[in-house]
Protein backbone atom coordinates (compact mmCIF):
# COMPACT_ATOMS: atom_id res chain seq x y z
CA UNK A 1 0.00 0.00 0.00
CA UNK A 2 1.28 3.41 -0.89
CA UNK A 3 2.24 5.78 1.95
CA UNK A 4 -0.35 8.36 0.84
CA UNK A 5 -3.10 5.76 0.82
CA UNK A 6 -2.05 4.49 4.24
CA UNK A 7 -2.09 8.03 5.68
CA UNK A 8 -5.48 8.69 4.11
CA UNK A 9 -6.88 5.49 5.59
CA UNK A 10 -5.42 6.32 8.97
CA UNK A 11 -6.95 9.79 8.91
CA UNK A 12 -10.32 8.31 7.99
CA UNK A 13 -10.29 6.43 11.30
CA UNK A 14 -10.47 9.72 13.15
CA UNK A 15 -13.79 11.17 14.12
CA UNK A 16 -14.66 14.80 14.16
CA UNK A 17 -13.55 16.22 17.48
CA UNK A 18 -17.09 17.00 18.65
CA UNK A 19 -18.29 13.51 17.68
CA UNK A 20 -15.26 11.92 19.27
CA UNK A 21 -15.90 13.79 22.50
CA UNK A 22 -19.56 12.72 22.41
CA UNK A 23 -18.74 9.04 21.86
CA UNK A 24 -16.03 9.05 24.54
CA UNK A 25 -18.33 10.74 27.06
CA UNK A 26 -21.12 8.25 26.29
CA UNK A 27 -18.77 5.30 26.88
CA UNK A 28 -17.49 6.81 30.12
CA UNK A 29 -21.05 7.44 31.35
CA UNK A 30 -22.03 3.83 30.59
CA UNK A 31 -18.95 2.62 32.47
CA UNK A 32 -19.78 5.00 35.33
CA UNK A 33 -23.34 3.63 35.49
CA UNK A 34 -22.13 0.03 35.52
CA UNK A 35 -19.69 0.75 38.35
CA UNK A 36 -22.36 2.62 40.33
CA UNK A 37 -24.86 -0.19 39.86
CA UNK A 38 -22.31 -2.75 41.09
CA UNK A 39 -21.47 -0.71 44.20
CA UNK A 40 -25.07 0.06 45.18
CA UNK A 41 -26.16 -3.50 44.53
CA UNK A 42 -23.42 -4.82 46.80
CA UNK A 43 -24.32 -2.31 49.53
CA UNK A 44 -28.13 -2.24 49.44
CA UNK A 45 -29.14 -5.71 48.20
CA UNK A 46 -28.52 -7.55 51.51
CA UNK A 47 -30.60 -4.99 53.40
CA UNK A 48 -33.42 -5.34 50.88
CA UNK A 49 -33.45 -9.12 51.26
CA UNK A 50 -33.56 -8.88 55.06
CA UNK A 51 -36.45 -6.39 54.85
CA UNK A 52 -38.39 -8.73 52.55
CA UNK A 53 -37.85 -11.60 54.98
CA UNK A 54 -39.06 -9.56 57.96
CA UNK A 55 -42.12 -8.32 56.05
CA UNK A 56 -43.14 -11.80 54.86
CA UNK A 57 -42.82 -13.06 58.42
CA UNK A 58 -44.95 -10.18 59.72
CA UNK A 59 -47.68 -10.85 57.14
CA UNK A 60 -47.75 -14.55 57.97
CA UNK A 61 -47.95 -13.92 61.75
CA UNK A 62 -50.73 -11.34 61.29
CA UNK A 63 -52.69 -13.69 59.05
CA UNK A 64 -52.46 -16.56 61.54
CA UNK A 65 -53.14 -14.42 64.60
CA UNK A 66 -56.29 -12.64 63.30
CA UNK A 67 -57.42 -15.43 60.95
CA UNK A 68 -57.23 -13.23 57.84
CA UNK A 69 -56.33 -14.74 54.50
CA UNK A 70 -53.23 -13.47 52.76
CA UNK A 71 -55.35 -12.51 49.72
CA UNK A 72 -57.62 -10.23 51.78
CA UNK A 73 -54.62 -8.80 53.59
CA UNK A 74 -52.87 -8.03 50.30
CA UNK A 75 -56.02 -6.32 49.00
CA UNK A 76 -56.13 -4.15 52.12
CA UNK A 77 -52.47 -3.20 51.71
CA UNK A 78 -53.06 -2.15 48.10
CA UNK A 79 -55.80 0.18 49.28
CA UNK A 80 -53.41 1.62 51.84
CA UNK A 81 -50.77 2.20 49.17
CA UNK A 82 -53.34 4.11 47.12
CA UNK A 83 -54.11 6.22 50.19
CA UNK A 84 -50.41 6.97 50.62
CA UNK A 85 -50.21 8.10 47.00
CA UNK A 86 -53.10 10.51 47.72
CA UNK A 87 -51.16 12.00 50.65
CA UNK A 88 -52.82 10.16 53.53
CA UNK A 89 -50.54 9.05 56.35
CA UNK A 90 -51.02 7.47 59.75
CA UNK A 91 -49.32 10.44 61.39
CA UNK A 92 -50.80 13.92 61.19
CA UNK A 93 -49.41 15.76 58.18
CA UNK A 94 -50.03 19.17 56.69
CA UNK A 95 -52.74 19.42 54.01
CA UNK A 96 -51.29 18.75 50.60
CA UNK A 97 -53.49 20.99 48.47
CA UNK A 98 -54.13 24.09 50.50
CA UNK A 99 -52.41 27.19 49.15
CA UNK A 100 -49.13 26.71 51.07
CA UNK A 101 -49.02 23.03 50.19
CA UNK A 102 -49.72 23.79 46.53
CA UNK A 103 -47.00 26.46 46.53
CA UNK A 104 -44.53 23.92 47.92
CA UNK A 105 -45.60 21.50 45.17
CA UNK A 106 -45.14 23.96 42.28
CA UNK A 107 -41.74 24.88 43.73
CA UNK A 108 -40.65 21.25 43.44
CA UNK A 109 -42.05 21.15 39.89
CA UNK A 110 -40.32 24.20 38.39
CA UNK A 111 -37.04 23.39 40.16
CA UNK A 112 -37.23 19.82 38.74
CA UNK A 113 -36.82 18.36 42.25
CA UNK A 114 -40.06 16.34 42.12
CA UNK A 115 -40.14 14.65 45.53
CA UNK A 116 -43.25 12.64 44.63
CA UNK A 117 -44.90 13.21 47.99
CA UNK A 118 -47.62 15.28 46.31
CA UNK A 119 -48.92 14.45 42.85
CA UNK A 120 -52.07 15.48 40.97
CA UNK A 121 -54.70 12.75 40.76
CA UNK A 122 -57.35 14.49 38.65
CA UNK A 123 -57.24 14.62 34.85
CA UNK A 124 -57.41 18.41 34.85
CA UNK A 125 -54.51 18.61 37.31
CA UNK A 126 -52.34 16.29 35.22
CA UNK A 127 -53.04 18.19 31.99
CA UNK A 128 -52.36 21.55 33.64
CA UNK A 129 -49.11 20.21 35.11
CA UNK A 130 -47.78 19.35 31.63
CA UNK A 131 -48.14 22.91 30.32
CA UNK A 132 -47.26 24.56 33.64
CA UNK A 133 -44.07 22.54 34.04
CA UNK A 134 -43.01 23.13 30.44
CA UNK A 135 -42.84 26.89 30.89
CA UNK A 136 -41.86 26.90 34.56
CA UNK A 137 -38.91 24.51 34.21
CA UNK A 138 -37.55 26.45 31.22
CA UNK A 139 -37.78 29.76 33.08
CA UNK A 140 -36.14 28.31 36.20
CA UNK A 141 -33.24 26.85 34.21
CA UNK A 142 -32.74 30.28 32.65
CA UNK A 143 -32.72 31.77 36.15
CA UNK A 144 -30.03 29.30 37.23
CA UNK A 145 -27.90 30.21 34.20
CA UNK A 146 -28.26 33.92 34.93
CA UNK A 147 -27.30 33.21 38.54
CA UNK A 148 -24.08 31.59 37.32
CA UNK A 149 -23.37 34.63 35.11
CA UNK A 150 -23.82 36.93 38.12
CA UNK A 151 -21.36 34.83 40.12
CA UNK A 152 -18.78 35.00 37.32
CA UNK A 153 -19.26 38.75 36.94
CA UNK A 154 -18.93 39.31 40.68
CA UNK A 155 -15.71 37.30 40.83
CA UNK A 156 -14.33 39.09 37.77
CA UNK A 157 -14.98 42.53 39.29
CA UNK A 158 -13.48 41.52 42.63
CA UNK A 159 -10.35 39.95 41.12
CA UNK A 160 -9.81 42.86 38.72
CA UNK A 161 -10.07 45.25 41.66
CA UNK A 162 -7.48 43.22 43.58
CA UNK A 163 -5.22 43.20 40.52
CA UNK A 164 -5.52 46.95 40.08
CA UNK A 165 -4.78 47.57 43.76
CA UNK A 166 -1.67 45.40 43.56
CA UNK A 167 -0.42 47.38 40.56
CA UNK A 168 -1.24 50.71 42.20
CA UNK A 169 0.46 49.73 45.46
CA UNK A 170 3.56 48.85 43.48
CA UNK A 171 3.91 52.56 42.64
CA UNK A 172 3.68 52.11 38.87
CA UNK A 173 0.44 54.05 38.46
CA UNK A 174 -0.43 57.54 39.76
CA UNK A 175 -3.81 57.86 41.51
CA UNK A 176 -5.15 60.28 38.85
CA UNK A 177 -5.77 57.59 36.22
CA UNK A 178 -7.87 55.20 38.29
CA UNK A 179 -11.01 55.37 36.18
CA UNK A 180 -9.50 54.96 32.76
CA UNK A 181 -7.01 52.33 33.84
CA UNK A 182 -9.91 50.17 34.97
CA UNK A 183 -11.46 50.55 31.53
CA UNK A 184 -8.34 49.69 29.53
CA UNK A 185 -6.72 47.00 31.66
CA UNK A 186 -7.69 43.36 31.14
CA UNK A 187 -10.58 43.94 28.69
CA UNK A 188 -13.06 41.05 28.63
CA UNK A 189 -11.14 39.33 31.40
CA UNK A 190 -12.93 36.56 33.32
CA UNK A 191 -11.91 34.49 36.35
CA UNK A 192 -10.53 31.00 36.03
CA UNK A 193 -12.96 28.11 35.85
CA UNK A 194 -11.13 26.56 38.82
CA UNK A 195 -11.65 29.67 40.95
CA UNK A 196 -15.37 29.65 40.15
CA UNK A 197 -15.59 25.93 40.93
CA UNK A 198 -13.87 26.47 44.28
CA UNK A 199 -16.16 29.35 45.26
CA UNK A 200 -19.32 27.47 44.26
CA UNK A 201 -18.17 24.30 46.00
CA UNK A 202 -17.46 26.12 49.27
CA UNK A 203 -20.78 27.95 49.01
CA UNK A 204 -22.70 24.71 48.46
CA UNK A 205 -20.96 23.03 51.41
CA UNK A 206 -21.67 26.01 53.68
CA UNK A 207 -25.35 26.15 52.71
CA UNK A 208 -25.74 22.37 53.14
CA UNK A 209 -24.13 22.38 56.59
CA UNK A 210 -26.26 25.31 57.77
CA UNK A 211 -29.44 23.78 56.38
CA UNK A 212 -28.64 20.41 57.99
CA UNK A 213 -28.14 22.12 61.33
CA UNK A 214 -31.70 23.45 60.97
CA UNK A 215 -33.32 20.22 59.72
CA UNK A 216 -31.79 17.98 62.40
CA UNK A 217 -33.65 19.41 65.43
CA UNK A 218 -36.80 20.52 63.59
CA UNK A 219 -37.47 17.36 61.53
CA UNK A 220 -35.87 14.93 63.98
CA UNK A 221 -33.39 13.55 61.44
CA UNK A 222 -29.81 12.52 62.05
CA UNK A 223 -27.28 15.10 60.84
CA UNK A 224 -25.93 12.73 58.18
CA UNK A 225 -29.49 12.12 56.95
CA UNK A 226 -29.97 15.88 56.78
CA UNK A 227 -26.83 16.25 54.66
CA UNK A 228 -28.08 13.47 52.44
CA UNK A 229 -31.42 15.24 52.06
CA UNK A 230 -29.66 18.51 51.18
CA UNK A 231 -27.65 16.94 48.37
CA UNK A 232 -30.61 15.01 46.97
CA UNK A 233 -32.74 18.16 47.05
CA UNK A 234 -30.19 20.74 45.90
CA UNK A 235 -29.09 18.53 43.01
CA UNK A 236 -32.80 18.16 42.04
CA UNK A 237 -32.62 14.36 42.28
CA UNK A 238 -35.55 14.36 44.69
CA UNK A 239 -36.05 10.75 45.79
CA UNK A 240 -38.81 11.64 48.23
CA UNK A 241 -37.65 9.40 51.08
CA UNK A 242 -36.91 12.55 53.11
CA UNK A 243 -39.09 15.63 52.59
CA UNK A 244 -38.96 18.73 54.73
CA UNK A 245 -41.86 20.82 56.06
CA UNK A 246 -44.44 18.00 55.95
CA UNK A 247 -45.64 17.87 59.54
CA UNK A 248 -48.92 19.52 60.47
CA UNK A 249 -47.34 21.95 62.92
CA UNK A 250 -43.87 23.18 63.85
CA UNK A 251 -42.53 25.47 66.49
CA UNK A 252 -41.92 28.82 64.78
CA UNK A 253 -43.62 27.36 61.72
CA UNK A 254 -43.65 30.50 59.55
CA UNK A 255 -39.98 31.23 60.21
CA UNK A 256 -39.05 27.62 59.47
CA UNK A 257 -40.87 27.57 56.15
CA UNK A 258 -39.24 30.82 55.03
CA UNK A 259 -35.79 29.48 56.00
CA UNK A 260 -36.55 26.19 54.25
CA UNK A 261 -37.48 28.03 51.04
CA UNK A 262 -34.36 30.20 51.23
CA UNK A 263 -32.00 27.25 51.76
CA UNK A 264 -33.58 25.29 48.90
CA UNK A 265 -33.38 28.23 46.51
CA UNK A 266 -29.74 29.06 47.27
CA UNK A 267 -28.72 25.42 47.42
CA UNK A 268 -30.26 24.53 44.06
CA UNK A 269 -28.68 27.62 42.45
CA UNK A 270 -25.20 26.81 43.78
CA UNK A 271 -25.32 23.09 42.97
CA UNK A 272 -26.72 23.67 39.48
CA UNK A 273 -24.01 26.25 38.77
CA UNK A 274 -21.37 23.91 40.21
CA UNK A 275 -22.53 21.14 37.88
CA UNK A 276 -22.13 23.47 34.89
CA UNK A 277 -18.59 24.40 35.92
CA UNK A 278 -17.63 20.77 36.58
CA UNK A 279 -18.91 19.88 33.10
CA UNK A 280 -16.36 22.33 31.64
CA UNK A 281 -13.57 20.58 33.55
CA UNK A 282 -14.85 17.21 32.30
CA UNK A 283 -14.72 18.57 28.76
CA UNK A 284 -11.09 19.57 29.31
CA UNK A 285 -10.30 16.03 30.46
CA UNK A 286 -12.07 14.56 27.43
CA UNK A 287 -10.08 16.79 25.09
CA UNK A 288 -6.86 15.70 26.77
CA UNK A 289 -7.83 12.02 26.43
CA UNK A 290 -8.69 12.49 22.76
CA UNK A 291 -5.35 14.13 22.15
CA UNK A 292 -3.49 11.25 23.78
CA UNK A 293 -5.55 8.65 21.94
CA UNK A 294 -4.79 10.27 18.59
CA UNK A 295 -1.19 9.07 18.90
CA UNK A 296 -2.27 5.43 19.05
CA UNK A 297 -3.18 5.21 15.35
CA UNK A 298 -0.24 6.66 13.54
CA UNK A 299 2.54 9.15 14.08
CA UNK A 300 1.53 10.91 10.89
CA UNK A 301 -1.87 11.67 12.38
CA UNK A 302 -0.31 14.32 14.59
CA UNK A 303 -0.26 16.69 11.64
CA UNK A 304 -3.92 15.99 10.91
CA UNK A 305 -4.86 16.94 14.47
CA UNK A 306 -4.19 20.55 13.59
CA UNK A 307 -7.19 20.44 11.26
CA UNK A 308 -9.61 19.35 13.98
CA UNK A 309 -12.07 22.03 15.01
CA UNK A 310 -11.56 23.57 18.42
CA UNK A 311 -15.10 24.80 18.84
CA UNK A 312 -16.30 24.57 22.45
CA UNK A 313 -12.88 23.24 23.47
CA UNK A 314 -10.50 24.22 26.23
CA UNK A 315 -7.43 22.08 25.86
CA UNK A 316 -4.62 21.70 28.35
CA UNK A 317 -1.22 22.56 26.91
CA UNK A 318 -2.52 24.70 24.06
CA UNK A 319 0.66 26.75 23.96
CA UNK A 320 2.75 23.66 23.28
CA UNK A 321 0.48 22.66 20.41
CA UNK A 322 0.63 26.13 18.90
CA UNK A 323 4.40 25.92 18.84
CA UNK A 324 4.21 22.48 17.22
CA UNK A 325 1.81 23.71 14.54
CA UNK A 326 4.06 26.58 13.52
CA UNK A 327 2.90 29.32 15.91
CA UNK A 328 5.60 30.70 18.18
CA UNK A 329 4.97 29.82 21.78
CA UNK A 330 6.87 32.78 23.19
CA UNK A 331 4.68 35.40 21.54
CA UNK A 332 4.15 38.53 23.57
CA UNK A 333 0.58 38.93 22.37
CA UNK A 334 -1.89 37.77 25.00
CA UNK A 335 -4.09 34.84 24.08
CA UNK A 336 -7.54 35.96 23.03
CA UNK A 337 -9.99 33.15 23.48
CA UNK A 338 -12.56 34.89 21.31
CA UNK A 339 -10.50 34.08 18.23
CA UNK A 340 -10.86 30.38 19.04
CA UNK A 341 -14.61 30.52 19.51
CA UNK A 342 -14.36 29.70 23.19
CA UNK A 343 -16.33 32.67 24.43
CA UNK A 344 -19.04 31.90 21.89
CA UNK A 345 -19.69 28.64 23.73
CA UNK A 346 -20.10 30.38 27.09
CA UNK A 347 -17.04 28.75 28.61
CA UNK A 348 -14.67 30.50 30.95
CA UNK A 349 -10.99 31.15 30.66
CA UNK A 350 -8.51 28.47 31.68
CA UNK A 351 -5.71 28.80 34.23
CA UNK A 352 -3.04 29.25 31.56
CA UNK A 353 -5.04 31.93 29.76
CA UNK A 354 -5.73 33.58 33.10
CA UNK A 355 -2.03 33.87 33.81
CA UNK A 356 -1.44 35.32 30.34
CA UNK A 357 -4.25 37.86 30.67
CA UNK A 358 -2.88 39.18 33.95
CA UNK A 359 0.20 40.57 32.19
CA UNK A 360 -0.42 44.30 31.83
CA UNK A 361 1.22 45.72 28.75
CA UNK A 362 4.22 47.90 29.53
CA UNK A 363 3.43 50.10 26.56
CA UNK A 364 -0.08 50.70 27.90
CA UNK A 365 1.30 51.67 31.30
CA UNK A 366 3.78 54.06 29.68
CA UNK A 367 1.01 55.65 27.66
CA UNK A 368 -1.07 56.15 30.79
CA UNK A 369 1.91 57.74 32.55
CA UNK A 370 2.51 60.00 29.57
CA UNK A 371 -1.09 61.20 29.46
CA UNK A 372 -1.10 61.71 33.23
CA UNK A 373 2.07 63.79 33.07
CA UNK A 374 0.44 66.01 30.43
CA UNK A 375 -2.66 66.59 32.53
CA UNK A 376 -4.62 63.40 31.83
CA UNK A 377 -6.77 63.22 29.81
CA UNK A 378 -5.17 65.58 27.31
CA UNK A 379 -6.26 66.24 23.76
CA UNK A 380 -3.64 67.27 21.23
CA UNK A 381 -4.97 69.36 18.39
CA UNK A 382 -5.10 67.85 14.94
CA UNK A 383 -2.51 70.31 13.57
CA UNK A 384 0.19 68.76 15.70
CA UNK A 385 0.24 65.74 13.44
CA UNK A 386 1.32 67.97 10.57
CA UNK A 387 4.27 69.22 12.62
CA UNK A 388 5.68 65.73 12.88
CA UNK A 389 5.64 65.83 16.70
CA UNK A 390 3.09 63.24 17.76
CA UNK A 391 2.92 59.64 18.86
CA UNK A 392 5.18 57.66 21.07
CA UNK A 393 4.90 56.50 24.66
CA UNK A 394 6.79 57.12 27.86
CA UNK A 395 9.49 59.79 27.85
CA UNK A 396 9.46 59.95 24.04
CA UNK A 397 5.71 60.67 24.06
CA UNK A 398 6.12 63.47 26.59
CA UNK A 399 8.88 65.07 24.54
CA UNK A 400 6.91 64.86 21.28
CA UNK A 401 3.84 66.41 22.86
CA UNK A 402 5.89 69.26 24.29
CA UNK A 403 7.52 69.92 20.93
CA UNK A 404 4.11 69.89 19.24
CA UNK A 405 2.74 72.45 21.70
CA UNK A 406 5.79 74.67 21.21
CA UNK A 407 5.40 74.50 17.44
CA UNK A 408 1.70 75.37 17.63
CA UNK A 409 2.31 78.31 19.95
CA UNK A 410 4.62 79.78 17.41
Amino acid sequence: MMPDQRAQGCRSLHLNEDNGRFVLLALLIVLYLLCGAAVFSAIERPSEQRAHGRWNGTLLNFSETFNVSLRDLSSFLREYEAAIAAGIRADALRPRWDFTGAFYFVGTVVSTIGFGMTTPVTVAGKVFLIFYGLLGCAATILFFNLFLERIITLLAVAMKAVRERRIRNSGLLPPGIRHDFSAYSLPGWKPSVYHVMLILGLSAITISCCASAMYTPVEGWAYLDSLYFCFVTFSTIGFGDYVSSQSAAYEYQSLYRVANFFFMLMGVCCIYSLFNVISIVIKQVLNWILEKMSCLFCQRCNKANALLGRRNAIRPGSKGRQARFGQPSDSEEPCDSDTEGRRLSGEMISMKDLAASNKVSLALMQKQLSESANGYPRTVCGSSRHNGFSGGVGALGIMNNRLAETSNSR
